[in-house]
């Protein structure tokens, strides 16, 4: 064991005393029940934003479906430039707006300052949009 340290009893005992220090200084985990005791605790049942304040920030993902179709792998091998996909959707036909998935509202396609955008004709009122997200 030439160079090798020479691990003594008395190190085993100073590093196992350290930890034991540091599992104390470690507060209890509070049971789930008590953490989310105040979300169930809610006064107004109605669903209004102002309960969802917590949440207006995080990020959702908004797409504006203009159709559907399904192909083959063969049929999508095979396509190339100016290739033309038929899709489900009707010319002139709203598109769809969903928000992680979940229809909340149908629009038109504008130009604006040469950028697509959609302008929306028919949109979930916030209490229909907050049950879809239940």
């Amino acid at each position: 064991m030439g160079d090798e340290e020479q691990v003594s009893d008395d190190d085993w005992a100073a590093a196992m005393g350290e930890q034991a220090q540091a599992e104390a200084a470690v507060p209890e985990p509070t049971p789930a029940a008590k953490v989310f005791e105040q979300f169930s605790d809610s006064t107004d049942k109605q669903g209004n934003l102002s309960d969802y304040s917590m949440i207006l920030d995080i990020p959702v993902s908004l797409t504006v479906e203009l159709g559907r179709t399904h192909i083959s792998i063969r049929d999508l091998l095979q396509l190339a430039h100016g290739s033309v996909v038929e899709l489900d959707g009707l010319a002139g036909e709203p598109m769809v707006v969903l928000v992680n998935g979940t229809l909340i509202a149908q629009g038109e396609v504008v130009v604006v300052n040469d950028k697509f955008g959609i302008r929306l004709t028919d949109i979930a009122t916030p209490h229909e949009r907050l049950n879809k997200l239940r």
